[in-house]
């Protein structure tokens, strides 16, 4: 089913930020992402990627389990399926992480920035906003890309 108008379709649950709740939230994206068209690559990416991004929440805005809920709403539009997460933890600066080494040798690479890097790969559109005393919102955005056109 692919939406026909501008309207979109909205969908929305929270969750508890446990690492429990992760099969729940994929599964609950997994859903809007078939009804918004996605192909099986897309759905696997946008998993992939609220995955990491709900694992992070849990690690790093709220510091551990049981600390906060994960509010998530799934869009679907004419372009594809937009997916915001929302939370109450530690603000989140992704300027502050810097981009991870994919050149050096691995013994030499430092920790960190992965996450973020594989959350901008797997996506078309990732965007952050924290906003002082409410929290964090996550967006992102996966395309239905048309199927290839075959040539006669």
């Amino acid at each position: 089913m692919h939406p026909s108008s501008d309207a979109a379709s909205v969908q929305s649950a929270a969750f508890p930020g446990t690492f429990d709740s992760l099969s729940a939230i994929i599964e609950f994206v997994t859903q809007a992402a078939k009804l918004a068209g996605l192909d099986a690559q897309a759905i696997y990416a946008i998993q992939l990627a609220v995955d990491e991004a709900c694992s992070n929440i849990i690690e790093h805005a709220y510091g551990g389990e049981g600390r906060g809920d994960i509010q998530c709403v799934c869009t679907i539009n004419r372009v594809g399926l937009t997916v915001t997460l929302r939370d109450q933890g530690a603000p989140f600066d992704p300027s502050s992480i810097p981009d991870p080494d994919l050149y050096s040798p691995l013994e030499e690479r430092r920790e960190g920035g992965w996450g973020l890097y594989l959350m901008r790969q797997l996506t078309d559109e990732l965007r952050f906003e924290s906003i002082p005393g409410t929290g964090n919102v996550l967006t992102m955005i996966k395309r239905r890309h048309a199927p290839p056109k075959h040539k006669a």
